[in-house]
This record gives C-alpha cells, sequence and structure tokens, in this order.
C-alpha cells in the first residue's frame, strides 16, 4: 500500500485513494496482520494500510453480529407466534439498555483513543476501568426492578397472558442479566478505542459462535440437553455473552500490550467519571434520536396498511443486515481519528476520516448495486404476501440509490464522536431524522399519495442530507478542537 502525503485541513473528500499493499506485503499479509491484531501503531507509516487493517476486523465483528441476528430469530420462530412475541417486545425493552451501551462505548472510544494517541496507556486505562465500573452499576439499577417488575413490563408493552407465560423467563434471563450487554460493548469499545480491534472481533465472535451453537441445543433438547424452549434461547445468548466477558477481563487485567486495568481503576475518579459521563450522556441522546426515529417512520408506513406495513419491515431488516458492517469502517475512524488528534496530527486524522469514507462509499456502492439488480430474489427468501414482497422490492431498491450518500455519513458520524465532538452528530440526527425525515415521510406518503414509496424516498432525501450537511462541517475543522 502507498505511503499518502499528509494534507492540509482543506484536502477535498474527492482526492484519489490507492488502496494497494505497500511492495513487501501482499492482500493476504494484510488481512492475517489485520485478524491477529499486528498490524502496528495506527498514528505511525501509511495511513490506507492502518485503516484496512483497523477496518478489517471490525468489518468481520460485524459481519458476525448480522450472522447472529437471523440465525437467533431463525430457531425462535420455530416456537410459534407466542415465543416470537414475547422475545421481540424483550427486545423493545432491551434497547433502552443498547441505547445506554452505545452512548457509553462512543464516551469510552473517544476517551481511550484520544488518551492512548497521546501516549499515556495509564489514562487509557482509567478511562476504561471507570466504564465498568459505571456499567456494573448501571447494569444492577436496572437488573433488579427489571427482574422483579417483568411480568408487569410485558403487560405495559402490550403483551396477552398466553404470551407472558411463554416468554417471561425469557425476559427475566436478558434483563437481570443485562450486565453482560453492557459490559461486552464498553470493554469491546475500550479495546476498539486503543486499537485493538483484533481481540474484539474475537470475543464477539466467541459470543454469536456459542449462542448459535447453544441455540438449537438448548432451545429443542438436542442429545442430553434439556427442551427449554424460549428460556433456553435467553440461556443460550447469556452464556455466549457471559463468556466473552470474562474473556474480556482476561485480556484487559493480564494479557493486554496496548491497555492493561488495575484494580485501582475500578475505583470511582470524579475528573474521568464526570468526562465520560459528559460525553456518554451526549452520545446516548444521539443513539436515542436515530433509533427513536425508527418509530416515526414505522408508524407512518403502517398508514398504508398491514401489507404495506410487512414490506417495509422486510425491506428494513434487509438493510440493516447488509450495511452493518459499513459500521465497522466507522468505527475504524473514530479510532484513528481519536488517535491521531492525541497524537498532535490532526491532518492524519482528517486524511484517515475521508480514506474511510471512500472505502465506505465502494463497499456501500457495490452492495447498492446487487440491492437493485437482485431486488426480487433477495426479498423472496423473506417470504411475504406478494403485495408486501412488491413495497419490499420497491423500498430496497429506493434506499439502496442512497447507500453511496450514507457511505460519508456514516463514516464521518463516527470521525465526529471519536474527536469527542458529539454534539455534532447529535444535533445533525435531530435534524436530518426528526426535523426533515420524518415530516417529508408523512407528507410524500399521506399528502402526496405515495404511500409507503414516500417512506422510503425520505429515508433516501435524509440519508443523503446527512452525508452532505456532515462533509461540510467536517471540512470546517472545528472537531479537531475538542478536548476529550
Amino acid at each position: 500500500m502507498e505511503e499518502v502525503g499528509q494534507p492540509n485541513s482543506q484536502e477535498s473528500p474527492a482526492s484519489s485513494v490507492s488502496l494497494e499493499p505497500q511492495p513487501t506485503e501482499t492482500w493476504w499479509n494484510v488481512f492475517v496482520h489485520a485478524v491477529r491484531g499486528t498490524g502496528g501503531d495506527p498514528t505511525k507509516g501509511p495511513i490506507q494500510r492502518a485503516v484496512i487493517l483497523l477496518a478489517i476486523p471490525m468489518v468481520l465483528e460485524m459481519a458476525m453480529e448480522s450472522l447472529f441476528a437471523v440465525v437467533d430469530i431463525y430457531f425462535v420462530s420455530k416456537l410459534g407466534d407466542a415465543a416470537m412475541a414475547g422475545v421481540a417486545l424483550t427486545e423493545s425493552v432491551l434497547s433502552l439498555i443498547y441505547t445506554v451501551a452505545l452512548g457509553l462505548s462512543i464516551g469510552v472510544t473517544a476517551m481511550v483513543a484520544r488518551r492512548i494517541g497521546e501516549d499515556d496507556p495509564e489514562g487509557a486505562a482509567r478511562a476504561a476501568g471507570q466504564a465498568i465500573l459505571l456499567g456494573l452499576l448501571l447494569a444492577i439499577g436496572f437488573a433488579i426492578p427489571s427482574v422483579i417488575y417483568a411480568p408487569e413490563i410485558l403487560r405495559i408493552m402490550g403483551a396477552d397472558e398466553t404470551v407472558i407465560d411463554i416468554g417471561l423467563p425469557y425476559t427475566r434471563i436478558l434483563l437481570g442479566g443485562n450486565v453482560v450487554i453492557l459490559l461486552l460493548f464498553l470493554q469491546n469499545a475500550a479495546f476498539r478505542g486503543a486499537g485493538d480491534a483484533a481481540i474484539a472481533m474475537r470475543v464477539l465472535w466467541i459470543a454469536n459462535g456459542l449462542n448459535i451453537i447453544l441455540d438449537p441445543l438448548l432451545i429443542f433438547g438436542v442429545g442430553p440437553f434439556p427442551d427449554l424452549g424460549v428460556q433456553g434461547a435467553a440461556i443460550a445468548t447469556t452464556i455466549g455473552r457471559g463468556t466473552a466477558v470474562l474473556i474480556q477481563v482476561y485480556v484487559l487485567f493480564r494479557r493486554s500490550e496496548l491497555i492493561r486495568i488495575r484494580l485501582a481503576d475500578l475505583k470511582i475518579q470524579f475528573g474521568v467519571m464526570v468526562r465520560l459521563v459528559r460525553l456518554s450522556a451526549t452520545g446516548m441522546l444521539q443513539i436515542f434520536i436515530a433509533s427513536a426515529s425508527w418509530i416515526g417512520l414505522i408508524r407512518v408506513a403502517a398508514m398504508s396498511g398491514a401489507e404495506a406495513l410487512a414490506g417495509y419491515v422486510i425491506a428494513i431488516r434487509i438493510i440493516l443486515f447488509a450495511i452493518l458492517p459499513a459500521w465497522g469502517l466507522s468505527n475504524a475512524a473514530a479510532t484513528m481519528v481519536g488517535q491521531s488528534l492525541g497524537a498532535g496530527d490532526p491532518a492524519r486524522a482528517e486524511r484517515s476520516a475521508w480514506i474511510s469514507c471512500k472505502l465506505n462509499f465502494i463497499f456501500l456502492g457495490v452492495i447498492s448495486v446487487f440491492f437493485i439488480a437482485f431486488a426480487p430474489m433477495i426479498v423472496g427468501l423473506f417470504g411475504g404476501t406478494s403485495t408486501a414482497s412488491e413495497v419490499a422490492i420497491t423500498g430496497l431498491r429506493i434506499v439502496s440509490i442512497g447507500f453511496v450518500f450514507y457511505g460519508y455519513g456514516m463514516v464521518l458520524t463516527a470521525a465526529f464522536n471519536g474527536a469527542g465532538a458529539v454534539w455534532t452528530p447529535t444535533i445533525l440526527n435531530f435534524f436530518c431524522f426528526w426535523a426533515w425525515e420524518i415530516p417529508l415521510a408523512w407528507g410524500l406518503s399521506v399528502i402526496g399519495g405515495l404511500g409507503s414509496t414516500g417512506v422510503f424516498i425520505a429515508m433516501t432525501v435524509s440519508f443523503s442530507t446527512l452525508a452532505v450537511v456532515s462533509v461540510v462541517l467536517f471540512r470546517r475543522g472545528s472537531w479537531k478542537l475538542a478536548t476529550v
């Protein structure tokens, strides 16, 4: 891979990118280094190589997460509608945990990356330790009332008695064991911030791999295993995540060469904790705004009828499954930006973001062409009525047009977060998704008479708007001055 000169702050995102490996190594060597985590310091050497070395394990990590989501719901679907309903309602409640975990992860990654870039591994360890402490406190505070009031939670979510009877064990196990969710997210965020993306990939593969193996064994009672039904799915998930968390703890305290936590780092340190909470609270708001906007879109899509809504859901599931690996590239950008700023090299931070944008542009561009060309075949794998399938095909093609724009938006959002400028993407999310996307979807769908097609058009327009505004704000460079 050829080395790229350092740009000035006005370098255009349209500048060319060379993706060739260095003369002394092949693509296979690059891949092996990435998976092993032996690629070297992301703040030094050719930028493209550093980005790709970080991105490969992060993309593979997200790809495994995509596979897990599909496999898990496949096995549970064999238990009937009541079991599926219980799982769906529990996942809706768990979305609060995911929002907290993702928001905290934004703060952890930014702080750890900045300290590592500053050559302050002790400071990085303190930030990670405070994140673990905060995660434990939040998990306990959420678990106790969730286990006690699990039936009431399901009733509030609209479950009937049949769903409660079948889904209650699943709900209690997952909500009560939410600590493994929080710690899995937070500790992997620390690894990514430190530049050890390979470890983050491996532990998530272990978690999801165990879950995929244990799911059929515990759900259906294969061989010596008990037939636990939907409860078995919850146990399998918790065992998988719990095992991964234990491995993370072992590596963080004993084996990691980049970030090594001590017991003293788990004692509350108010200065570090305040900075972490400040960053993470904004990160949580950012995630909540983006996630909640999907509820608004579903409400608008539902106005076109049940079959249109079913088609919308099918299209969105396919889209999310496809773009999840693209978040791996975005996470790589966050780490590169944070570490480069910590090392006092804002030009490298900016260049890293633009290169990540181009890689994501290429990846999502290929996915876009594939979806547009083969939409009927892809949608056919998910079933549904003819009307629902037609809606899904149309939606998949329309939204795919915006993929190339969203490739930039995803990366630059992560780059802002990695720099610690978390308010920028938070405000962008609000205006692009709530003040623009949802009203536009309603106007096109209801007033314009386009139905669900109007919702898909609004999504594409909002994605494109987010990308364009992100590019403008990123080129201004004020994010380089953010303190973490």
